[in-house]
């Protein structure tokens, strides 16, 4: 006898993020994981000066405005059956988000939803879920952001916590680290902002020592790509890879005594993060030794396939 065969639904999700923008077509059938069909990342900067300004600039918006139209006639040729799309840090601390998400509906077509630090946490432990190893139950996940870093205590029987804070690569760098490359007393600073920071995030974490730590998003999956010295970037390679605080140390060093032009070309760093790659790894690399983590589990799943398994779960 023959199983049923299981009724798949088609799905487009989008992340306008505060550095990058994702898009994620992908089929979902009840208790199996995502089947992708499609997926593209570009790093657009729509944050570009809003830690400073407040504001979106018009440069910026129409850099993403083009893109999603873009999108919107890759996902037409889907034929999908539902689209959302989510906005972070950037549009939330616009004064002008209303100007921007207008100028989305208007012109390609998309309603944008703006979610909290909290929400984007609780969306991004979805996406971190559907691909865990077998075996890990307790984590201490972290998403590193252009404008905001998210951490996510989860552990079995209990509610998951979720702290958003307000330092991300792009914010890092326009606020602290000036030169190119960093200064020492830059560099000190930046993890000086971070540590204070990580320490308030943590503070009613109770138990978050014995969670496997697991990290998400451009930083951590560009430091994994580079510690393997991948030509070009392979997801499979990706997830899963453990990244040890000792290689997430002589990369930072490697990646902050050169300058952002002396960084193109280093095998594993996609085009277009030089600016923005030593800010993370200065993140990341005090976040772990803040915490006393040792290692960081490598998850290429996050928010963007979060996104498309909420969907999923009000429309099954």
């Amino acid at each position: 006898m023959t199983e049923p065969r299981q009724h798949r639904r088609r799905f487009a999700g989008i992340d306008i993020g505060t550095l990058t923008c994702r898009l994620l077509i992908a089929d979902l059938s009840s208790g199996h994981p995502l089947k992708e069909l499609r997926s593209e990342l570009r790093i657009l900067r729509l944050g570009e000066g809003v830690d400073r300004t407040k504001r979106l600039s018009p440069v910026a918006m129409d850099r993403v405005i083009h893109c999603l139209q873009e999108w919107r006639n890759v996902i037409d040729g889907y034929h999908v059956e539902a689209i959302a799309v989510v906005a972070t840090s950037a549009v939330r601390d616009a004064a002008n988000r209303d100007e921007f998400l207008e100028r989305v509906k208007r012109e390609a077509g998309f309603e944008v939803e703006i979610i909290t630090g909290g929400e984007e946490a609780r969306r991004t432990l979805l996406g971190i879920r559907s691909g865990l190893p077998a075996g890990v139950t307790d984590i201490l996940a972290l998403d590193i952001g252009g404008g905001s870093t998210e951490f996510i205590l989860e552990r079995r029987g209990q509610k998951s916590i979720t702290r958003s804070i307000d330092i991300g690569v792009v914010r890092l760098c326009e606020r602290v680290l000036h030169h190119d490359p960093p200064t020492a007393e830059e560099v000190r600073q930046a993890r000086e902002w971070v540590k204070r920071e990580t320490k308030t995030a943590v503070a009613e974490m109770a138990g978050f020592e014995t969670a496997t730590f697991v990290g998400t998003a451009g930083t951590v999956t560009s430091l994994a790509a580079m510690a393997q010295k991948l030509p070009t970037y392979e997801p499979a390679r990706i997830h899963n890879y453990v990244l040890s605080l000792e290689t997430i140390r002589d990369l930072e060093h490697t990646l902050l005594s050169r300058t952002k032009a002396e960084r193109v070309g280093l095998s594993g760093l996609e085009k277009n993060r030089e600016e923005v790659i030593a800010a993370g790894a200065i993140i990341i690399r005090t976040i772990m030794e803040t915490l006393g983590q040792h290692e960081c589990l490598v998850s290429d799943l996050g928010l963007r396939e979060g996104v498309l398994i909420q969907l999923g779960q009000h429309c099954f």
